[in-house]
């Protein structure tokens, strides 16, 4: 199957530093924004999220920015909810994982690192807390007794087109998905990659779990995709600069499907 890919950025966050997105950065008081995407996988009627990211409490509760709820997006997008077949979810943490409320009916896959990580006795550790939220995790056990999860161990099939791949090192289980699309296969990094700059320089992200794995990570996504051009970070506004809107006069939608355009890396 070939599919449609398009990166739905529902949130931002204008006044992050380089010293946030950059372990080490010699420049890390300058502003580097950052993007927070959900994406859409399309072939015939088949529809396939990667993410749900934060809801509207989510961003209350920790102070967050956000533009759209991305139910809402993806109504106005034409999908709702309901028409959600399945939802990859790259990690656990709260801006992957933060709406699934809002997906009662969809099933979801997860690496069996990832959901072992984020209820065991590493959250005991109030610094590994930070970046999950636990009713998000009792949304996913909810899941589990539902019979709505399945669990990948390392590469899996999700369906014909569409693969997970566990990368790990910013969290335990975290997946990257790769996508067969027109222009060959693309790789969603999700933070494995927040940035290009992060994979292209080899620079890691300041959450870390394992560092040996996000450095093997950004080799692993290069032996995934087509090309560098064939990858696509997790968070970072160029990727809006790179790819054509899908809705015309829009930004926040954008074709991943499509041939990138001015890349510079």
């Amino acid at each position: 199957m070939i599919w449609e890919v398009h990166a739905l950025k529902y949130a931002q966050r204008k006044f992050c530093k380089r010293g946030d997105n950059f372990m080490m950065d010699p420049h890390h008081s300058r502003s580097h924004p950052m993007d927070f995407y959900i994406w859409l996988l399309k072939s015939g009627n088949r529809r396939i999220l990667v993410d749900t990211g934060y809801d509207l409490e989510e961003a209350k509760a920790r102070a967050w920015p956000i533009l759209s709820a991305p139910e809402q997006m993806l109504c106005e997008f034409g999908h709702p909810p309901d028409s959600i077949d399945d939802i990859i979810l790259t990690h656990l943490h709260f801006d992957h994982a933060g709406s699934l409320k809002a997906f009662p009916g969809a099933r979801l896959h997860v690496q069996a690192a990832e959901m072992a990580f984020a209820t065991g006795p590493c959250m005991c550790s109030d610094h590994m807390r930070v970046p999950f939220t636990g009713e998000h995790v009792c949304d996913m056990v909810r899941a589990l007794y539902a019979g709505r999860v399945s669990f990948a161990e390392g590469s899996r099939e999700i369906a014909p087109g569409v693969e997970v791949h566990l990368i790990g090192g910013h969290s335990r289980g975290l997946q990257c998905v790769r996508v067969a699309t027109r222009r060959g296969w693309v790789v969603l990094a999700s933070d494995a990659s927040h940035f290009y700059e992060n994979f292209l320089q080899k620079k890691p992200f300041p959450v870390v779990i394992d560092m040996e794995d996000v450095l093997l990570g950004f080799d692993r996504l290069s032996s995934l995709a087509e090309s560098d051009a064939h990858i696509v970070p997790g968070h970072d506004p160029r990727v809006r600069d790179y790819y054509p809107p899908t809705i015309s006069g829009s930004d926040r939608i954008v074709k991943l499907h499509a041939e990138p355009r001015n890349m510079t890396g």
